[in-house]
């Protein structure tokens, strides 16, 4: 009975090609949901089937934080498309039914083979690095094994490999684990028809073992886009656990006593009445808007905005934007960061940055921009810093005349700082806390004042 627990909870995860029709994308969800929400099998082309298909898309959207409506539409199935772990989403996270867990805290592993994509002792050093994430927030304690049974077994291997559960080839399932029992319990394998690397190229086997061994230790997936316990892939270098993480590991095993890091803050809820933006800009008709490590992705075509890890995106970016503006004329976007700044081209880096932003003329005692806007009709970027802003002329690249100049003078009704601003036909939006102020800049006055989070249909 134990076994066929196992089995069930580590589902295959489906390599998703492109479907030629309507058809094939349908049998491609199928399967998806099969595996991943208890989708019945042999479901017949009947209302009481579409009806079943329906309610298992509304969990599936709910649990990526989608907009819920049943439909198969284009981001449900991107969605669907995207490298992850092959356990299922459907159980509440925080621990695995009935609460499995080991029954002592002093566990041993071993690796029994290597993959051929990285040197042996950068295999060891993720694996042993990717458990101490875990040893540093709870009382547990992990000792390598070179032979016999160890409590997990570790192992790289490609399509059917003994357990019931194939992998399916590249970008599909990344690696999946079973939970703390006897037998197979807590035995993690990572497919090794993926790709695997110790930076940001590729999979990173550093984070994805850390996930997966959050499973072997009992862990369910986390709703939580910020959390290393979500089951899409996305790399973000450091420390990997958030709070959420770090409260679900901890309700199965207690905290370490001596716990010294400090986890990662869950991600930002868009519809939070008290959400406040760090930065947003335009990007060839898309709006972005950053929030700690993420960010928003808002496309008139998208029916609902896509939040993303931003070192996902751009790994070479700092963790956090604190203003950024697009320039369309050079199709150009800037990106501040303390006393640096990036030049972003589209979605790429441009070569040449990070330069220092004393470059563009502002004072030494500048260390950071709160927020920034560029006026397409007049060529000047405005940057703003505390309660002062200046006037930068993109075609001169010098700073204006007459500037620093207050913020509260200039601009009257919106405060003495801004936190974010974008520029929209003759209308400049400006973000403070968890307002957002609609300012007139040819009447000089505000037009109107709503919640920050309005933006992300709020």
């Amino acid at each position: 009975m134990t076994a066929l627990l196992l089995l069930v909870m580590v589902a295959h995860c489906i390599a998703m090609p492109m479907p030629t029709d309507e058809t094939d994308k349908r049998i491609q969800a199928e399967k998806y949901l099969r595996h991943f929400y208890n989708l019945p099998t042999g479901l017949l082309r009947t209302r009481t089937s579409s009806d079943v298909m329906q309610t298992q898309i509304k969990e599936m959207q709910a649990f990526f934080n989608l907009k819920v409506t049943g439909n198969l539409d284009a981001e449900t199935f991107d969605t669907m498309k995207l490298p992850r772990c092959g356990v299922p989403d459907v159980r509440e996270y925080k621990h695995s039914p009935g609460k499995l867990k080991w029954p002592n805290n002093n566990l041993t592993f071993r690796i029994e083979n290597f993959t051929p994509d990285m040197k042996t002792a950068d295999v060891v050093r993720a694996i042993r690095k990717a458990f101490n994430v875990w040893a540093s927030v709870t009382p547990l304690t992990f000792r390598r094994l070179h032979s016999g049974i160890a409590d997990i077994m570790i192992s790289f291997a490609s399509g059917d490999h003994g357990d019931f559960n194939s992998f399916d080839g590249p970008n599909g399932l990344l690696a999946h684990a079973y939970p703390p029992s006897k037998n197979i319990g807590g035995d993690t394998h990572f497919d090794e028809d993926e790709n695997w690397t110790k930076d940001s190229n590729n999979y990173n086997l550093f984070l994805v073992a850390t996930h997966e061994f959050g499973h072997a230790l009992g862990l369910e997936h986390s709703t939580d886009a910020g959390s290393l316990m979500f089951p899409i892939y996305s790399y973000s270098p450091g420390f990997p656990l958030s709070e959420d993480d770090v409260d679900g590991i901890q309700e199965l095993y207690g905290p370490n006593p001596n716990m010294k890091v400090k986890p990662k803050p869950d991600a930002p809820k868009k519809c939070d009445p008290m959400l406040s933006f760090d930065a947003v800009t335009e990007l060839r008709g898309e709006t972005i808007l950053f929030k700690d490590r993420f960010y928003w992705r808002l496309h008139p075509q998208m029916p609902e905005p896509e939040q993303t890890l931003i070192q996902s995106t751009w790994p070479s970016l700092p963790k956090q934007v604190d203003a950024a503006y697009e320039n369309s004329e050079k199709d150009m976007v800037i990106i501040f960061s303390g006393i640096k700044m990036w030049a972003l081209s589209g979605y790429n880096i441009v070569e040449g940055y990070p330069k220092y932003i004393h470059k563009l003329g502002l004072p030494k005692k500048v260390r950071k921009i709160d927020a920034a806007v560029h006026i397409s009709e007049t060529g000047k970027t405005l940057l703003f810093a505390d309660e002062q802003y200046w006037s930068y002329d993109e075609k001169s690249s010098t700073m204006d005349i007459g500037f620093p100049r207050a913020i509260e003078s200039d601009f009257p009704g919106i405060g003495k700082e801004v936190d974010a601003a974008v520029y929209h036909y003759g209308h400049l939006y400006f973000f403070h806390d968890y307002m957002r102020f609609e300012y007139s800049y040819r009447s000089r006055k505000v037009i109107s004042i709503l919640r920050a989070n309005s933006i992300l249909n709020c």
